[in-house]
């Protein structure tokens, strides 16, 4: 960095520490406060005790809960709390960042002891402390139907363990209310009630182990039942495409438009009736060649002769045509569909 870019650098901090435009007086009342102390002379001059060492601590930085800061503090100084004068000085060296900076804005002489010190601290960051749990909470706890007996146990306890002073029968009542009213500790806990919330655990814990063995079971049958379902899916799987594919395929002689009179009679009364009758001369179409010419839609026509006493059949032919199946094949090239069911008539 060039020599300018110092100067320059030095002059832009300098501006910023000037308050009201006199720079000196900004810079001494700085250096005052960062010398001050809030505490009285009688703490300030206290000398610690002989052989004393500081002991570790948890720092305070400004962003959490102050009174679990204090009871940690207490705990650790518990053999030094009728010390005053070292509480106090003791407690500011746990502070760090913001903290720190926030102690030294405190007036000069304003702690005397060391409960003052604690309540200006707690004051101070009171919107940092933690709500607390009363032991109603414990009511809304519930054993999650895809969880074990010793999952719902654990977040129990650790929910208790956060509620200061909770009384025993409001902390079994609570247990009890949180499991399902089918299960058998439920109703072993119903018959059997116990004031006492250590016998309530004592008795929960001989059914923990149940209830592991009935999950372990339950799993393991899952897992012996998924290669069966897993073979009978792709089985399925198989025999389902090969029934999409018939269907999906049908009979290749059966021709397209194809069409078949229905009979509400029997076909031998119907044969009955007209074998005394003539028949007209039904005129065949030759086929055509198919090799040359593309697919054409063919229509099949079944077809009874009616009467015609000019036929000229004798009854031999006219037996002989009884017998047949008279297939009329129609070939449509331009000429529209023909309707179904055609009956030709003569």
């Amino acid at each position: 960095m060039r020599a300018e870019d110092v100067k320059k650098l030095v002059n832009d901090q300098l501006q910023d520490l000037k308050v009201g435009g006199n720079f000196e007086d900004a810079l001494r009342k700085e250096m005052d406060q960062a010398n001050s102390t809030p505490f009285t002379v009688e703490i300030e001059q206290a000398a610690p005790p002989k052989r004393f060492s500081t002991p570790s601590f948890t720092h305070f930085k400004g962003d959490s809960d102050p009174e679990s800061h204090l009871k940690h503090f207490k705990s650790v100084m518990i053999l030094h709390k009728a010390d005053d004068a070292l509480m106090c000085k003791v407690f500011v060296m746990t502070l760090r960042g913001a903290a720190q900076d926030w102690f030294h804005t405190l007036p000069s002489g304003l702690i005397n002891s060391f409960k003052e010190l604690a309540y200006v601290f707690a004051k101070e960051y009171t919107f940092y402390r933690t709500i607390k749990k009363n032991p109603d909470h414990l009511f809304n706890l519930r054993k999650k139907s895809d969880k074990s007996l010793r999952d719902y146990i654990k977040r129990f306890k650790a929910e208790k363990a956060n509620i200061v002073g909770c009384d025993d029968r409001i902390a079994s009542s609570a247990f009890k209310k949180g499991l399902p009213a089918e299960h058998n500790l439920y109703r072993e806990l119903t018959i059997a009630p116990s004031q006492i919330l250590a016998e309530v655990f004592a008795t929960a814990e001989r059914y923990v182990l149940w209830d592991d063995d009935r999950i372990a079971a339950k799993k393991s049958t899952k897992q012996e039942d998924q290669p069966t379902k897993r073979a009978g899916q792709k089985n399925d799987g198989f025999g389902n495409r090969n029934k999409d594919k018939r269907r999906s395929h049908p009979k290749e002689d059966a021709t397209a438009g194809e069409s078949h009179t229905k009979f509400s009679i029997p076909i031998h009364q119907i044969l009955s009736q007209v074998k005394d009758k003539p028949w007209q001369a039904i005129q065949r179409i030759e086929d055509r060649d198919t090799t040359q010419e593309p697919p054409q839609k063919v229509i099949r026509i079944n077809t009874i002769l009616a009467d015609s006493e000019e036929s000229g059949l004798t009854n031999k032919e006219k037996k002989r045509k009884i017998k047949q199946a008279i297939v009329v094949s129609q070939v449509l090239t331009d000429l529209p569909q023909a309707k179904d069911d055609p009956v030709i008539g003569f």
